[in-house]
C-alpha cells in the first residue's frame, strides 16, 4: 500500500499546476523556483535509480490506472492526479507524457578540484548540451562546468536530450573562465589548426575537456588557459564536427587511455 498522499485536481488555475507549467515552458525557471520538472517515465525512473529526491509526482487519470506508472508515482511523497487535458496544459511537448516528477534543484554545488571534467563554453543548443552530458556520464567524466552564456543545464530541453545523465553528474553553472583555475587539472581544447592529433597524443589524467560555442569556438581567454590543444582527424574533408560529436570522440579517447593505463 502506498504511503503517498493522493490529490485529484481538476482546475487549471491550481497554483501547483501553474508552477509546473512555468517550469515546463520557461527553461530558466528552475533557478528562481528551486524546483525542476521531469516529464516522462524515463526521466522519472532515472531520477529514482540515482536516489535523487522527489517532491511530488503528477500523472494523468489514465496513468493512475496503469499499475506500472502508478507504482512509479508512489515513490513520491505526494501524487497529483489530473485529467489528460490538464497534463497537456502543463507539458512543453507536442506529444505529452502521462507522468512527471517535480524535484528540488540544488543550485549550491561548487567546483571540486581534481576531477575529470567537461567545460562548456557558451554552448547554445540544448540538444548539444544534453548529448555531451550523456557522453560525459557514460565515459566517466563526472563534473560539468558551464560558463555564463551556456544553455540552462536543467532546462526541459536539455533534460530530455540528457536522457537521465543529469542524475549521475555534478553540474555547476554560471562560471567565468577565471573560476576554472580552481580545477587544478590540465584543460584540453580542440582546434582544426592543432598539430597534435587526439588519438596520437598522451592525454593528461585527470583532465578537463573544453567544448566551445557552436559558431565561435572556445573564447580566446579560455583557450589561453588550456595546457594542450589537439585536433580530430577528418579524412573525409569536412571543415568541422558538431560539438556533441567532437566531445564524444575526445572523452572516449581519454577513457580509452585511462583504462589502458589501469590495465598495465
Amino acid at each position: 500500500m502506498t504511503s503517498s498522499t493522493v490529490l485529484h485536481i481538476t482546475s487549471k488555475d491550481n497554483p501547483v499546476l501553474q508552477r509546473l507549467r512555468k517550469l515546463s515552458q520557461d527553461g530558466g525557471a528552475y533557478r528562481k523556483l528551486g524546483l525542476i520538472w521531469l516529464e516522462g517515465d524515463h526521466l522519472a525512473r532515472a531520477c529514482l535509480l540515482r536516489k535523487y529526491p522527489v517532491t511530488q509526482a503528477v500523472l494523468t487519470e489514465a496513468a493512475a490506472a496503469d499499475p506500472a506508472l502508478r507504482a512509479l508515482a508512489e515513490a513520491a511523497p505526494r501524487m497529483l492526479v489530473v485529467p489528460t487535458a490538464l497534463f497537456k496544459a502543463i507539458s512543453g511537448l507536442e506529444s505529452p507524457a502521462q507522468i512527471g516528477f517535480e524535484v528540488p534543484h540544488d543550485g549550491g554545488q561548487v567546483l571540486t578540484p581534481g576531477l575529470d571534467s567537461v567545460v562548456l563554453d557558451r554552448l547554445q543548443d540544448a540538444g548539444n548540451v544534453g548529448t555531451i552530458l550523456r557522453s560525459a556520464a557514460a565515459l566517466g567524466f563526472r563534473q560539468i562546468l558551464a560558463l555564463k552564456g551556456t544553455a540552462a543545464l536543467w532546462s526541459p530541453k536539455v533534460l530530455r536530450a540528457g536522457m537521465g545523465a543529469h542524475f549521475g553528474l555534478r553540474l555547476i553553472e554560471g562560471l567565468a573562465p577565471e573560476d576554472l583555475d580552481a580545477l587544478q587539472v590540465p584543460m584540453i581544447a580542440t582546434s582544426s589548426h592543432a598539430d597534435a592529433q587526439v588519438h596520437r597524443t598522451v592525454l593528461p589524467q585527470p583532465c578537463a575537456w573544453v567544448m566551445g560555442h557552436e559558431g565561435q569556438g572556445v573564447q580566446p581567454g579560455l583557450m589561453q588557459r588550456c595546457a594542450l590543444t589537439v585536433g580530430i582527424p577528418q579524412p573525409g574533408g569536412e571543415e568541422s564536427l558538431n560539438v556533441g560529436a567532437a566531445a564524444a570522440i575526445c572523452l572516449y579517447e581519454s577513457a580509452r587511455q585511462r583504462d589502458s593505463a589501469h590495465s598495465r
